[in-house]
């Protein structure tokens, strides 16, 4: 089936084509164009399945309304929703989100943004990999406008909106010190990443603060790839083996969280009673499991909204976005897990 243009709608109503193009662009009370026209035009063009050409429309605006997301793993809760929050704040304003989950996996993050810079996108929100400095540098470079979530570059002056990763570590491990806990197991990724750092900084200052010494053997990186989920719930077996005094353990995020609480169970740990838990991230399986896990939640609304509105922004105004980090405030949510 042919598809249908401008000009066929124009043909088909009996007006100019530039009487259509300001009625589907939403000119028309601009225009002075009657609203009998007007419905015509909107009629023919949904009769007949009209859909704009995005790249023929920038190539007329300098705008085709469309973001790219890059997040880390869509099929983790985080990730999914701030997706979620994105999508249908961008939709509020008039925008359309292409998203894309990056796996973690610098080389098909590079591919990634090349795909989104080749449909011609207005702006970007991603969720850096590792090894991704010189992409953005490049990007700003050429004038991109560009938000970071969850995770920045030191190097990179950039707008990245995340939570106060250090601040929700500290009170989640002064939290459980609080509550009688003293040898209290860490479990990170090897992916050092600043928000990882963040945490682990925390996780140290509060040990600090309550006069506890830093014991490194109470500390494991796991190395993550998809599809290990199995192996690494059999280091973590091993670990928990090796730190028999550990009586709480921090996760700190949520997928680290869920393969620790496959490994307690495998060790048969009474959750609550032999060990105390927290993961930082929240996660329905946390909410449902039994006991009910004890977290620290980041507060996603808040944060995507946000990375929509200042991109956005900045793409209308035409204007760089500031290079500054906006931090929110986690919130410790105490369930039955201690």
């Amino acid at each position: 089936m042919k598809k249908i243009s401008i000009k066929d709608i124009a043909s088909k109503a009996g007006v100019s084509v530039s009487t259509v193009s300001f009625v589907l662009n939403n000119k028309a009370k601009e225009m002075r164009i009657s609203d009998e026209k007007v419905q015509i035009v909107k009629k023919i063009a949904a009769e007949a399945g009209y859909k704009p050409n995005l790249l023929a429309k920038s190539l007329r605006t300098g705008k085709t309304k469309t973001i790219g997301l890059m997040i880390d793993d869509i099929s983790n809760n985080f990730f999914a929703s701030i997706a979620k929050v994105i999508e249908l704040e961008a939709k509020k304003l008039g925008y359309k989100v292409f998203y894309c989950s990056t796996e973690n996996d610098p080389v098909r993050a590079k591919e990634i943004l090349q795909l989104l810079e080749d449909a011609h996108v207005d702006g970007f929100i991603i969720t850096p990999t590792e090894k991704l400095q010189t992409e953005i540098k490049r990007l700003l470079q050429i004038n991109k406008k560009v938000v970071l979530l969850d995770r920045y570059f030191p190097d990179i002056n950039a707008t990245c909106i995340m939570v106060d990763s250090y601040k929700g570590a500290y009170d989640a491990t002064s939290l459980l010190l609080k509550k009688g806990y003293k040898t209290i197991a860490l479990v990170s990724n090897d992916l050092h990443m600043i928000q990882m750092q963040q945490r682990e900084n925390g996780y140290r200052d509060a040990l600090k603060a309550m006069k506890i010494k830093y014991d490194q053997k109470l500390v494991t990186r796991l190395h993550y790839i998809g599809g290990e989920e199995e192996d690494m719930v059999d280091r973590l077996v091993d670990f928990f083996e090796r730190c028999p005094d550990a009586d709480a353990v921090f996760f700190l995020n949520n997928s680290l969280g869920i393969v620790g609480l496959k490994a307690l169970r495998k060790l048969e740990y009474k959750i609550g009673k032999d060990i105390a838990v927290i993961s930082f991230d929240d996660n329905l399986v946390f909410a449902l499991n039994t006991p009910a896990i004890s977290v620290v939640s980041q507060p996603i609304q808040d944060i995507g909204t946000q990375a929509v509105e200042l991109l956005i922004r900045s793409i209308e105004e035409g204007k760089s976005l500031p290079g500054k980090t906006i931090l929110k405030s986690g919130k410790v949510i105490v369930r039955e897990s201690f």
